[in-house]
């Protein structure tokens, strides 16, 4: 199964584009901050990642403001057959916890 869900903020998105098909598509960069316990110790956790929205997700992705938080759930792939990681988006909604 690969299923993510990620709150994160959006800290840049390229402007709107469109799939030779005509599907209107985004790519973003989300960055994500929290704190976990692993192996018995608070651990810091920071990440940013490449993600991608299709379709009317990507219409309204590409409406809100850089900073402005959501909780994304997605699958990962290669990144047009690349070996970094791309959180496709699926769905998001807006994160109450940010």
């Amino acid at each position: 199964m690969n299923q993510t869900l990620l709150s994160a903020r959006i800290a840049e998105a390229k402007p709107l584009r469109y799939t030779p098909a005509g599907l209107p598509a985004l790519d973003l960069r989300l960055e994500h901050e929290s704190e976990t316990v692993e192996a018995g110790t608070r651990r810091q956790v920071k990440v940013e990642i490449r993600a991608v929205a299709f379709g009317t997700d990507a219409e309204t992705l590409s409406r809100q403001a850089i900073g402005s938080s959501f909780r994304f759930t997605g699958f990962l792939a290669a990144f047009r057959h690349g070996k970094h990681p791309v959180l496709h988006i699926q769905s998001f909604q807006q994160d109450q916890h940010s």
